[in-house]
């Protein structure tokens, strides 16, 4: 198999680099990261112009890419710059609706894809500890539409999302696959709570709360009682790009380690020809090689039936877990008391890192379902 880009793959990154590198510095990332919205919405726009996310979808949904490897080329980019902006949300939410929304909503897949809106994933609730299946939030038919009764916790720009695609149990246990639908719900119906707060990794996040918040019937994605398949498929589709994220900053951690290791002295020499600091960079480089490899695989086999497809996931994303933790713990020990400093953006991609472990599953989580999968 070949696993080298095509030239447009290699061309939208090229570009999307030189924008990161050229007009997305740590001053304009950490600015937006703290910001009231969490991200920029001038940057924003220009890495939507630039294809970032018409590359997540195929032409049939109005992109020109959609494949693994073209998710795993934008966000490597992406992480590189340890970008904040809401480009999860876009591919997750546009996935599923790419998947089972039909006719009803072309249009809002449309919007997804332009980045004319922020879409936001509402999936995780409180106490369900990394178990997608573990749906409680409810939602019961009305009149004319649905009722959602229940909570979903760390919602990625949920303060600022334009439309959340919402998962709630109409039929069955907590623990079933059977009995799961997805809602697109606007951020402005009226029930729908948000409290807002800052991320240990910068930009904002939310914990929501719907109180009988009222959805009209063509709300419902797919059909009813069979989301989790969608969803599964969609979560698997962000876990990879997480993954490659995580790849671009550790390129960057990796090259300003060695650029420290070079030019830092201790005894008149540079502390880099010390060699039990060759020896621990030397692991950390085969370390990042080797979680490359994984993430190649899990970009090679998303599109293969549910058992190989999540094998490969959960098994990049137990990687990645472990790895992107020793790089972000060595880069910042080899950096020796600057590394822990605010001003020094190498802390920021390794708390970025660190925080990549927690989400869609830790490595403990992935390890336990690689395994599961292999019996099935």
């Amino acid at each position: 198999m070949n696993f080298e880009h095509t030239e447009e793959r290699r061309m939208l990154a090229d570009t999307l680099n030189r924008y990161v590198s050229d007009a997305y510095g740590f001053n304009v990332r950490d600015k937006a990261a703290k910001s009231p919205e969490g991200f920029d919405r001038a940057a924003w726009s220009k890495l939507v112009e630039l294809g970032a996310v018409s590359a997540l979808f195929g032409e049939a949904d109005g992109g020109f890419g959609g494949e693994g490897f073209d998710i795993a080329v934008v966000f490597e980019s992406l992480g590189r710059g340890n970008v904040v902006e809401p480009f999860l949300g876009a591919l997750v939410v546009g996935s599923a609706l790419a998947e089972a929304g039909g006719d009803s909503h072309k249009a809002a897949l449309e919007r997804v894809v332009s980045g004319e809106v922020v879409a936001a994933l509402a999936h995780d609730e409180p106490g369900s500890h990394y178990e997608s299946v573990n749906v409680q939030t409810l939602a019961e038919r009305a009149a004319d539409g649905w009722l959602i009764t229940g909570a979903k916790s760390a919602v990625i720009h949920g303060e600022q999302a334009d439309c959340i695609l919402v998962s709630a149990r109409t039929a069955g246990e907590a623990q079933d696959e059977q009995g799961v639908s997805l809602f697109l719900v606007p951020k402005s119906a009226p029930g729908l709570r948000a409290v807002g707060y800052a991320r240990v990794d910068g930009g904002r996040a939310a914990d929501l709360r719907f109180e009988a918040v009222k959805v009209g019937a063509d709300a419902l994605v797919g059909k009813e009682g069979a989301g989790y398949p969608v969803l599964e498929r969609a979560i698997a589709r962000g876990t990879l790009a997480l993954c490659a994220e995580a790849i671009g900053a550790m390129e960057v951690v990796k090259r300003d380690t060695l650029e420290y290791l070079r030019t830092r002295k201790q005894f008149g020499v540079p502390i880099g020809s010390f060699q039990a600091l060759q020896h621990r960079m030397v692991d950390v480089l085969i370390d990042i090689e080797q979680a490359r490899s994984a993430v190649i695989n899990a970009a090679a086999s998303l599109d293969m039936n549910r058992v190989a497809r999540e094998r490969a996931i959960s098994a990049a994303k137990y990687t990645i877990g472990r790895t992107g933790t020793r790089v972000a713990e060595e880069s910042i020990q080899l950096h020796g008391g600057i590394g822990m400093t605010w001003e020094l953006a190498m802390s920021h991609y390794a708390k970025r890192l660190v925080m990549i472990d927690h989400q869609f599953g830790d490595q403990d989580h992935h390890l336990e379902r690689y395994i599961a999968f292999g019996r099935a």
